[in-house]
């Protein structure tokens, strides 16, 4: 099984990823947890490259074609051997993040979007959480976690916003595939609403 965990920055997406991943292993199940950008050598090395600098130092159009190619590497190297040996994987985001901060928020290029993932990647997650909160807590948490790989928290609450709505927009186009959960209250709190939606 192919879990994906998606949402705004700071939304807590990759402590409930982490908390998933070791419920699953308690339970006897191998559990590949990873990340995006990144989870293969090549990917963290594009991860880089997308996730430091200002805000302006690529194009949508470039961004997207990066975030591509590190999540084809992800794909070749890491998630694809995973699944076919039977482990269930668990990501930190995957091309659902490209169809919003690429395809609606940076730009409308979600045709595009769609595109690159057909011909380079083929592959969605069997089930995906979207952690939802508000803009403004996001932005809290973004300033309070620090560290260099803040490039898109630094263009403001208005993209914020607009990433928020896009994933929503997301989940009403994909019910069958997409759960949204209140991401408001203690880690252990959401982790047991993620849980409740496992099929």
């Amino acid at each position: 099984m192919f879990i994906s965990f998606e949402g705004i920055d700071g939304s807590g997406k990759s402590t409930q990823a982490r908390l998933l991943s070791e419920r699953l292993r308690a339970r006897g199940a191998e559990v590949v947890l990873t990340r995006e950008p990144g989870g293969s050598p090549g990917a963290e090395e594009i991860r880089r490259l997308l996730v430091e600098g200002g805000e302006d130092r690529w194009s949508p159009e470039t961004e997207l074609l990066l975030f591509t190619a590190a999540r084809r590497d992800h794909v070749e190297r890491l998630i694809s051997p995973a699944l076919a040996r039977g482990a269930i994987v668990v990501s930190d985001r995957f091309a659902d993040s490209s169809r919003v901060y690429q395809g609606l928020a940076r730009a409308e290029n979600r045709r595009l979007v769609e595109e690159l993932h057909r011909l380079m990647i083929g592959i969605e997650p069997d089930l995906t959480f979207i952690i939802d909160i508000a803009a403004e807590v996001s932005l809290t948490r973004g300033a309070l976690r620090g560290g260099v790989e803040d490039r898109f928290e630094s263009i403001g609450l208005g993209f914020q916003q607009r990433l928020r709505q896009g994933f929503l927009d997301l989940a009403s186009e994909n019910p069958a595939r997409i759960r949204v959960i209140d991401g408001n209250g203690s880690e252990d709190e959401v982790a047991a609403r993620v849980l409740a939606a496992l099929p």
